[in-house]
């Protein structure tokens, strides 16, 4: 992705069309970033072994669940119009959980991820549980495929988290065929809002101003995380050429357990803590 003159992104793909956005836009959202994804990249290849046994438990659950409190899909229906054999691309598989759902759900995922060690923890468990769909190393916001690949693309606190969505959703765009539609899941703007600077529960203060958290690092954690607020989602998915469809506000059941501990669930079913936002490219 290169900036031109113009004002205008553009990104060539490996069949020599190009994609152009509103990089103006996009630009006046926010200040420039730097350096995250190799700080994201490091993170992720040391964590991938402390996050293989919740890997192997999501790859033998029950059915496909979605985010931190394990929304079933038979209630959530995020996937419930794909057409048999759909190709769909996941963006930061980590273990590619998500991914193996959809395969035995008769889909075409492709699994993309720049931790190695977490599309090898990937991989073992393909052979272990015998299914086959690629697994690719790739930054998401850098896919080598064509334009036009694919009909679903979906990220589960994958790109939608640790990648930056003026470089992501353009990436998304161009991948998709028209129509297509985009499914990610990322934390809730109020959850940020509530989260303590050393990334502790939420409790039932305002830890940090709503606007300007765009971009977020956690004392004595090297990560960099990207929470657009709701005007700043809709801004930037109109920007990269996508129409919004939904928004759902994951409200927990009582006793669920999240699986990762950002909120209690009596927290999370005042305030919400996860976002799924849908939404379809034009065309």
């Amino acid at each position: 992705m290169l900036r031109t003159k113009s004002g205008v992104l553009s990104r060539v793909s490996a069949n020599g069309d190009e994609v152009r956005v509103d990089g103006d836009a996009l630009n006046t959202l926010v200040g420039e970033d730097s350096g995250y994804l190799e700080r994201n990249h490091a993170s992720w290849e040391a964590w991938a072994r402390q996050s293989a046994a919740a890997a192997r438990r999501r790859w033998t659950s029950d059915e496909l669940r979605w985010g931190l409190w394990d929304s079933p899909e038979s209630e959530l229906r995020l996937i419930e119009g794909a057409e048999p054999r759909a190709d769909v691309v996941e963006l930061g598989c980590g273990a590619a959980e998500i991914s193996a759902w959809l395969a035995r759900g008769g889909l075409m995922p492709v699994a993309v991820d720049f931790s190695r060690a977490q599309l090898d923890a990937a991989d073992a468990l393909q052979r272990q549980h015998g299914l086959s769909f690629p697994l690719i190393v790739a930054n998401a916001e850098e896919v080598p495929y064509d334009n036009a690949s694919f009909d679903i693309a979906v990220s589960e606190y994958g790109a939608s988290l640790w990648c930056d969505p003026r470089r992501w959703l353009p990436e998304a765009n161009r991948l998709l065929r028209p129509g297509g539609s985009l499914i990610f899941i990322t934390n809730a703007a109020l959850l940020m809002a509530c989260t303590p600077p050393d990334g502790g529960r939420a409790g039932d203060r305002l830890e940090r101003a709503y606007f300007g958290n765009y971009r977020i690092e956690f004392q004595d954690d090297d990560t960099v995380e990207f929470h657009p607020t709701h005007s700043q989602w809709i801004a930037l998915l109109r920007a990269t050429g996508f129409a919004l469809e939904t928004l759902i506000e994951i409200r927990p059941t009582h006793g669920s357990k999240p699986r990762h501990d950002f909120a209690s669930v009596e927290w999370a079913r005042l305030w919400p803590t996860e976002e799924i936002w849908v939404a379809r490219k034009a065309g």
